[in-house]
């Protein structure tokens, strides 16, 4: 075989001029691709991860289009489908980046302020697409054949098979063989947009109605005292299972089974007997419920194995890396030449592209409120470069479902801090260079390898990539402009004013004059109306009288209430007695330990020690370590739901392989036919439609209040499925339910004649158990 490959043709030829970039594709992808970057937030503060947003994003725009059509507009051709698809990717990626990183500056004892969010999303999202502009060719063409992208290779299938009567007939001849042999049919997105409703119906009706307990427990007795089971049942996280399949999702549920059946109930039974508390501990174990020996202790075991499975992941992909960014660069001068005589090779200008990184590094340099340096800044360039490269390599290599950004973003934050400790930059003033520089090269190394999956779907169709690139850029930087004021009001709904004398058993009061300019602020939220008074903020960093966080001050100086966070924080009870559900965000902790441990030399080493010795066992044994790490982290209650998703794919995949078993697939084959399943459609919507649901139900709580109180009332008196002796068994049948249907449709039971939901190629396992779990 020649070593020179055949001259790739594509969908729609080089030479054929179809409409392609247009106000209706970038403004449909971008309003979509807001949609899923909000949900992909929710779900990535929630339990760490987020599901890929191509493939559904590509579905929705195609049936949206079709519809519009029948009111006598022109269907969308499936170059402009590709553009909707492309503006609509970025926001998942953008918030994968913000929610592991950003709710870390809390946790560091800052405030989470809007700008600093915007400035992290819009400038790591822009220099992650630039920075990988002038590896398309590299990556793209030259690797063409050799590299897979196998979600951007699986959108591009999507894009086809749901081409119009237009683009049919403008496509290659080549095309026009294929799929002629193949029959392909069109996509219909009947299946997401009914997961959708059944989401947001499902998560409305338990969240904001009551109607049934959302976490049902069991918490055991002597002889097995602090053992604890609970699940979560919500859609999005059951969907969420479903994506990425039994093995991720059992390994990930085994780890809250170490952390709720053997590390809680082992803490209480040998520190039962201790008379006084054990550090980090603040009260004796013996008072101590199972949630507060998991936030004593357990949270930094669970921390220490995921720092250690980012950490490994990482290094088990050197080679990889290194391969990657060899060839990666090898082609980049001629990438850089004017613009080509083929429409498929032209890209935005690299003048634009340099000229454009050079000034976001600029704004970098003087936005004040990321604290940053020079030598933060050319932190940023290096490692952004770096791991955009190594990313958008490792995305054509084996996928974003195993791209560990995760590994990335901890070997950065290592790096920088270790840099910073041996120049004597220590203490609390770096922390939020520290995070900066981090959270910049984390949503560029996203983002980044989003763009790469994107420009080889539209190398596969026939696409512009410069009109791409203009695409994903507006996407991008309208997606980044929302996630900040979303997750700031997702904090901001489970915060908790609680009173001083609750987390302090003596007063705590600071020097008023010591302030000096401190910003004034009122209690925000359901709470507001309990006290109406104008305070000074006071930042406490210590834990001397008191927990270490935000503090509401009055004019005599003395500390009235303790803001306690609704993502990573304590207290899930309100004064009145309301539930507050938490956000725990397990990657943004796991950042904020590596950058206070190393900068200020305090952290309970030994726990995080265990938790390191814990990783090293499971792969010594063969077994993914990050996944596990992560459900140690992580509750119970969110792993076990993400358990049953993974099971349902199990019995589909089951079903699937003796219905094929006469054809005899390769593993690869069976796999793919599984990822083509309607059930991955509808467990997509099903994350969508309960994570939309969760973000409008927090935007509604402090607006709502006299209402959500009369609801709460009712519950907690007059309903069984809520409150009372069977709510825990009797909360179960809904969420049996729409588990049911969920195996019914991914079985195909519901639906008539030939499969009409036909996705072909691998459609979207989570965004990486490496960089998403």
């Amino acid at each position: 075989m020649s070593s020179q490959p055949a001259r790739f043709v594509p969908y729609i030829p080089s030479t054929t001029v179809l409409r392609e970039f247009s106000v209706r594709g970038v403004l449909m992808g971008t309003v979509l691709g807001m949609i899923f970057g909000a949900s992909s937030l929710y779900l990535v503060l929630k339990v760490g991860l987020t599901v890929s947003a191509s493939i559904p994003v590509a579905v929705i725009s195609m049936t949206l289009f079709k519809f519009f059509s029948l009111t006598g507009a022109k269907d969308a051709t499936i170059l402009e489908n590709n553009i909707a698809q492309t503006a609509g990717s970025a926001g998942e990626s953008i918030a994968f980046g913000v929610g592991v990183t950003m709710p870390a500056i809390m946790i560091l004892g800052f405030d989470l302020e809007l700008t600093r969010v915007a400035l992290v999303s819009v400038l790591g999202a822009l220099l992650g697409i630039l920075m990988m502009i002038p590896l398309r060719r590299a990556l793209i063409v030259q690797q063409h054949g050799k590299l897979k992208y196998p979600e951007g290779t699986a959108c591009a299938e999507v894009l086809k098979a749901g081409a119009s009567k237009e683009s049919l007939e403008a496509s290659s001849a080549e095309a026009k063989a294929e799929a002629a042999a193949s029959g392909v049919q069109n996509v219909s997105a009947r299946t997401i947009f009914a997961g959708f409703g059944i989401g947001l119906a499902y998560k409305t009706a338990m969240s904001a109605l009551r109607m049934w307990k959302d976490t049902p427990e069991k918490v055991f007795g002597a002889p097995f005292k602090g053992g604890s089971i609970a699940a979560e049942i919500s859609p999005e996280l059951l969907g969420v299972g479903y994506i990425i399949g039994p093995a991720i999702a059992s390994v990930m549920c085994a780890g809250g089974v170490l952390a709720y059946l053997v590390l809680i109930p082992m803490i209480k039974f040998f520190g039962e007997n201790i008379a006084g508390p054990l550090a980090p501990g603040t009260i004796p174990i013996s008072e101590m419920s199972p949630h507060a020996i998991r936030g004593a202790y357990v949270l930094y075991i669970g921390a220490g194995a995921v720092a250690a499975g980012g950490i490994i992941s990482l290094v088990r992909s050197l080679p990889l890396i290194w391969h990657g960014l060899r060839e990666g660069l090898r082609d980049v001068g001629g990438s850089r030449s004017g613009a080509t005589v083929e429409r498929i090779d032209r890209d935005v200008d690299m003048k634009f592209v340099f000229g454009g990184i050079a000034l976001l590094v600029v704004a970098i340099l003087l936005s004040p409120t990321l604290h940053m340096n020079l030598l933060g800044a050319i932190l940023i360039v290096v490692f952004g470069f770096l791991f955009v490269t190594v990313s958008s390599r490792l995305t054509g290599e084996i996928g974003s479902s195993s791209n560990p950004i995760s590994g990335m973003t901890v070997a950065t934050l290592l790096l920088t801090c270790l840099i910073f400790l041996l120049i004597g930059w220590t203490g609390a003033s770096w922390y939020v260079t520290a995070l900066s520089v981090g959270g910049i090269v984390c949503i560029a190394a996203s983002n980044g390898g989003s763009t790469s999956q994107d420009l080889k779907t539209g190398y596969l169709v026939g696409a512009t990539p410069r009109y791409q690139q203009i695409a994903i850029l507006i996407g991008s930087l309208l997606s980044a402009l929302l996630l900040g004021p979303i997750l700031l009001k997702l904090n901001d709904a489970a915060t908790v004013y609680v009173p001083v004398a609750q987390v302090s058993q003596t007063a705590i009061a600071v020097d008023a004059n010591a302030l000096g300019t401190a910003k004034h602020e009122k209690i925000r939220g359901a709470q507001a109306s309990s006290d109406t008074r104008d305070f000074r903020v006071w930042q406490k960093r210590d834990d001397v009288g008191g927990p270490a966080g935000k503090y509401l001050i009055d004019e005599s100086g003395a500390a009235v209430w303790f803001v306690d966070p609704g993502i990573n924080g304590a207290y899930s009870k309100r004064p009145d007695g309301t539930e507050v559900h938490k956000f725990d965000a397990p990657k943004a902790t796991l950042m904020s330990y590596i950058i206070k441990g190393i900068l200020d030399r305090h952290l309970p080493w030994g726990l995080v020690l265990f938790g390191v010795m814990i990783a090293i066992v499971l792969e010594m044994s063969g077994i993914p370590s990050l996944a596990f790490a992560v459900g140690v982290y992580l509750p119970l209650s969110s792993s076990t739901p993400i358990l049953i998703g993974g099971l349902v794919r199990w019995l589909v995949d089951q079903a699937k392989r003796k219905e094929l078993a006469h054809k005899n697939l390769t593993e690869d084959q069976l796999q793919a036919e599984g990822d083509k399943s309607p059930g991955v459609l509808m467990a997509s919507g099903y994350i969508a439609g309960g994570a939309i649901a969760g973000i409008i139900i927090a935007f509604l709580a402090g607006v709502m209040e006299k209402t959500d109180a009369s609801i709460s009332k009712w519950a907690n008196t007059s309903n069984p499925f809520f409150s009372g002796p069977n709510a825990d068994a009797l909360s179960l049948i809904p969420f049996a339910l729409l588990t049911l249907f969920l195996l019914a449709v991914g079985r195909e039971m519901l639906l008539s004649g030939k499969r009409r939901d036909r996705v072909p190629g691998r459609e979207g396992a989570a965004r990486d158990p490496a960089r998403s779990v």
